[in-house]
């Protein structure tokens, strides 16, 4: 697993950014995208359909997705990881500590989406503040209680993915030291 300071072994074409909900995993792919000019396909938008419904056509349009020269995407739902690890040549982790800035994040976000009715994907809403009482998948319920399952599935990929390259980022000092050092670097 590489550090920020570490240099790619060859040009990313393939990226995923794993982390928790709030640790910047779309903001960073959308950066690696204006880098790198792979495009950015947020997985969210394939995965959720209208009144937040899973799209059947998910994993068909994710098989889609990776059959393609170049892209970026988070690495998230069970059921579209294996394809994407698979497929991909670079795994960014966004490990960053969860109370002092994930938490605070992805509070701040869904207070903006929710205040603000901005529309996610397919016409979604972020829900009512008050569905944090009431709602056990709310998401910053889901950010707390999923807090360590990247530290449980990203280690393992190194072993069934030998030629995936792996970046653990811990915080966004990390990150843009990376983006200016040696993922800049690797792109040119």
């Amino acid at each position: 697993m590489l550090t920020p300071d570490d240099s790619l072994p060859q040009q990313p074409r393939r990226v995923l950014v794993a982390g928790v909900s709030g640790s910047g995993k779309t903001t960073l792919a959308r950066r690696l995208t204006a880098i790198i000019g792979s495009p950015h396909t947020e997985i969210d938008a394939l995965f959720h359909g209208p009144e937040w419904t899973p799209r059947p056509e998910f994993l068909e349009d994710v098989r889609a997705l990776v059959e393609t020269p170049s892209w970026v995407t988070e690495w998230q739902y069970d059921s579209a990881r294996p394809t994407l690890a698979a497929h991909a040549d670079l795994l960014v982790w966004l490990d960053l500590p969860f109370f002092r800035t994930t938490l605070p994040r992805v509070i701040r976000r869904t207070i903006r989406r929710a205040v603000h009715r901005e529309e996610l994907w397919n016409g979604n809403l972020e829900a009512p503040l008050h569905t944090f009482f009431t709602d056990r998948e709310h998401v910053v319920k889901w950010a707390i209680t999923t807090r360590h399952k990247y530290t449980l599935e990203v280690p393992p990929l190194e072993a069934q993915h030998p030629d995936l390259v792996i970046v653990r980022l811990r915080s966004q000092r990390e990150i843009e030291r990376w983006l200016a050092g040696s993922f800049e670097a690797s792109t040119h």
